[in-house]
């Protein structure tokens, strides 16, 4: 029991580990996450590949009777666009932003699977990474309520019902990228520890690659498709507002 807990240990605390890298230019200085960004690149190198690759399939394809790929992509896509851009406010919103939220439904999808493979992590399971997605939500939500409001109309909406009420409108605001940030971040970082206390704990029993991979790709889309739905739900209700 005793070398179970110290095995344990030993996976969460280099869990927590990160190795940071500095810059200096002149007094101003920059770290970074070497692991996260070395993640989050190959999870984009994985996503132009396969870019690459469906195109390549369907220009193979015939004009009047399309070939399996495309004919599987098609589904894809109707079912991606179904599930994610059906309760935005109005339909043209859903079909100019799909491109946008499926992309964002995609790289999030395969930075959580990319924790099963051995040796990676889920770049998801750094904060830095989860707030840089979901500000880039905020921003576009933003945005998008100028162009749909007016200017006049959208800092009018930060004074109402009435005026005083401001700095809670403003709290209200900030609060959605970051619970929207944590949410996901909490939600990899403690399928990952959870995966590591039962395989710690119960390695002889259970064959612990096979509760990985079912844990990693089970709940590894369904954070992804919650995350790009509650992008749309943030985004609808900063253009209704």
């Amino acid at each position: 029991m005793g070398a179970i807990f110290e095995q344990l240990a030993t996976t969460l605390t280099h869990l927590g580990e990160k190795q940071i890298i500095t810059f200096h230019i002149g007094s101003f200085q920059m770290q970074f996450d070497k692991t996260a960004i070395l993640m989050s690149w190959i999870v984009m190198g994985l996503l132009i590949v396969l870019a690459l690759f469906l195109r390549r399939a369907l220009r193979q394809d015939v004009e009047d009777k399309p070939n399996r790929v495309q004919a599987a992509l098609d589904a894809l896509i109707d079912l991606l666009q179904s599930q994610l851009t059906s309760n935005f406010s109005s339909e043209r919103l859903g079909k100019d932003l799909f491109p946008f939220i499926s992309t964002l439904f995609l790289f999030v999808l395969f930075s959580n699977w990319l924790g099963v493979i051995p040796g990676l992590s889920s770049p998801t399971q750094d904060l830095n990474v989860t707030m840089g997605l979901a500000l880039l939500v905020f921003v576009t939500s933003q945005v998008l309520a100028m162009k749909a409001k007016g200017m006049k109309a959208y800092w009018k909406g930060y004074l109402e019902p009435v005026p005083f009420l401001l700095p809670l409108t403003i709290i209200g605001e900030i609060s959605r990228p970051m619970s929207h940030a944590f949410r996901l971040f909490g939600n990899i970082l403690a399928g990952t520890i959870l995966t590591a206390v039962v395989m710690a704990k119960f390695a002889p029993i259970i064959v612990p690659s096979i509760l990985h991979l079912v844990f990693g790709l089970f709940f590894g889309a369904i954070q992804a498709f919650v995350f790009a739905i509650l992008a749309v739900a943030y985004i609808n209700v900063a253009v209704e507002d």
